[in-house]
Formats: structure tokens, sequence, C-alpha cells
């Protein structure tokens, strides 16, 4: 069998120094997350993020960079994720969207708000934040798609 990684996409959206986050249920309880999820077999990276922002918050979504590409594993009996974190903006908000099972509420919290909860979903959250915060960014364009090609 050939060992593949999870890949999932990751939003931060920041306004007036607050993210958008996600409250939801984990096998560990309550953990707060970017929006986030797996990519989708026939989708690309960037409808990806789109899709899991308005799944999991209601909030329409439109990237405008690269923050990171993470691969982690909690340790060898843990599923490796191959994680791309976008940035972005939320133009729109969709008062009729059912959020995905799992997610218990949305949050427009601080960076220090978030430390003192202090219940992540994983390391990478607070990773994701504070690059992001550092100014670190990547143009969409060094995402490229060949979901097409008959090879």
């Amino acid at each position: 069998m050939v060992w593949k990684p999870h890949v999932t996409v990751a939003a931060i959206v920041e306004e007036d120094n607050r993210f958008l986050l996600v409250e939801e249920e984990t096998s560990k309880g309550l953990a707060f997350n970017q929006p986030a999820g797996h990519l989708e077999k026939g989708e690309d990276l960037i409808a990806a993020v789109k899709r899991e922002v308005h799944e999991e918050t209601g909030w329409l979504f439109e990237p405008e960079n690269l923050v990171a590409v993470q691969l982690w594993s909690r340790n060898s009996d843990y599923p490796t994720f191959l994680r791309v974190c976008f940035s972005g903006k939320v133009h729109s908000f969709d008062p009729s969207a059912t959020l995905d099972d799992g997610i218990v509420a949305t949050h427009w919290l601080t960076k220090a708000e978030l430390e003192k909860l202090g219940r992540l979903r994983s390391p990478l959250v607070m990773i994701c934040i504070d690059e992001y915060l550092q100014g670190q960014k990547f143009p969409l364009s060094i995402t490229q798609n060949f979901l097409d090609l008959d090879l």
C-alpha cells in the first residue's frame, strides 16, 4: 500500500485585528481552528478553501495569498497532513447556510483571546496566524492546477 498524507486547506480571515475561527467538536473535546477541511477529488486548492470557509462559517471567502504549506503529524500512529493555508477576505454572509457537522459556532477572536482560550485543533493554527502577522505571503499564482490532463 502506498502511503499518502491527507491534503487539507485552511483560511486565515482577519478584520479589525480579529480572526474568523470555528469552534468544533474533536475526539479531545471542543477546539478552535481556522475554517479548514479536506481537498476533494477533482477540486483545486482555491475552490477547496472557498468551499470549506462557506461550509464551516456561512461566509463567502476570496483568497488573496498563500501563507504556508505545512506537513504535520502528531505522532507515528497519527495521520500525516499536508495543509495549505491561505489568507483573504470574506465578502458576504449567507444566513441560510447550514454549517458542517461538528461545527458548534464561529467566532471573531483576537490573537490574545485565542491564546488565552488555548484549545487549538493543532499547533498549525497559531503558527499560521503568526506567519500571517509577520507578513509571510506568497502569490496565488504559485498554485497550479493540471486536473484536466490526460496523462
